[in-house]
């Protein structure tokens, strides 16, 4: 693994890791061994923050604090780090135990978002803050001038539809659960009256509300 982690690295964030555990750690999920991404993602999260932070001040300097925040709320969103994380192909080097991969937390929203602030995190600790920020300001790209609201929640903009189309709200039903207690999967059904509906599923029951409101968004559309 650690030749192709390597060279997967070199292709994604641009340069040779000087210190391959940090990333190993960084791609490894709580349910494999080893140490996971957790206290990575937990310093990414800061680091990106501080980031784009810092590019808002200098792109919009005439812009007052609750504007930048939204702006920076929607570019730090789970959501934004996890479309980071399938646009630099993070799922085939996650590191995930047996019962996770049969969950299918390889397409976790939440997993994926996490991963790329661990990557963040790893890359800071490996390579140093500048580092750090050209990476995020390649990958985040016009993302920054594109985004000034978070994206709409998929539950709350099929509601809105719903509504909009003089419906009644989405109902949401708990189809199918599995795995153990400490990795439960959920799989959740939404139907709107008359316009059909759609299943989605998660590692919990919000996840999977989230990913059928999502895939029902999708046929609307």
């Amino acid at each position: 693994m650690a030749v192709d982690l390597a060279g997967w690295l070199e292709a994604r964030m641009g340069l040779r890791p000087k210190d391959l555990a940090l990333f190993e750690a960084a791609l490894t999920h709580s349910s494999a061994p080893g140490h996971n991404y957790e206290r990575l993602e937990f310093l990414g999260d800061r680091v990106l923050g501080l980031v784009v932070a810092t590019w808002l001040i200098e792109l919009y300097p005439d812009e007052p604090e609750g504007k930048l925040s939204h702006r920076l709320h929607a570019l730090v969103s789970g959501d934004v780090c996890a479309e980071i994380a399938l646009e630099l192909d993070v799922r085939p080097m996650l590191r995930l135990g047996r019962q996770a991969q049969d969950d299918g937390v390889f397409d976790s929203i939440n997993v994926l978002g996490d991963v790329v602030e661990a990557l963040i995190g790893a890359l800071y600790l490996d390579a140093g803050s500048a580092a750090a920020t050209a990476f995020i300001r390649k990958a985040w790209g016009d993302r920054v001038t594109r985004l000034s609201q978070p994206p709409k929640h998929p539950k709350a903009a099929l509601q809105e539809w719903a509504a909009a189309k003089k419906r009644r709200p989405p109902e949401y039903e708990v189809a199918a659960m599995s795995g153990p207690d400490h990795a439960r999967r959920f799989t959740v059904v939404v139907r709107v009256n008359g316009a059909g509906e759609a299943s989605g599923s998660g590692l919990s029951k919000q996840e999977a509300e989230t990913e059928a409101a999502r895939a029902l968004l999708g046929r609307l559309e």
